[in-house]
């Protein structure tokens, strides 16, 4: 009984190859015939690659929900600090500016 040699391949072309099938319109099994690879290969480093990404994917709309409440509290400080920096400029013209009734 002869035992069939498992192929091992790199992770640069499990990567390449996952581009490949998730950047393509050409079904898997084509994909995987034109790498030389069994399609039953293929799909679980398709399927691994896309639960991955959805994964991260979560993980950034949580850090950016984060973010934006930050954003907006910082947005609404930042307001405040222009309108009373605005009422205090008023003030000052005000108390700068000579009374032309008092100077002729």
């Amino acid at each position: 009984m002869t035992k069939k040699k498992l192929n091992t391949y790199t992770s640069e072309f499990k990567e390449s190859a996952v581009k490949l099938a998730l950047d393509s319109d050409e079904a898997i099994p084509k994909i995987a015939k034109k790498l030389g690879v069994n399609p039953n290969t293929l799909y679980p480093w398709v399927h691994n690659a896309s639960k991955s990404k959805n994964n991260n994917n979560v993980a950034k709309t949580e850090t950016s929900d984060e973010e934006i409440k930050l954003l907006k509290k910082q947005v609404l400080r930042l307001t405040q600090e222009r309108e009373i920096l605005k009422k205090a400029a008023a003030k000052s013209t005000i108390l700068c500016e000579p009374n032309q009734a008092t100077h002729p």
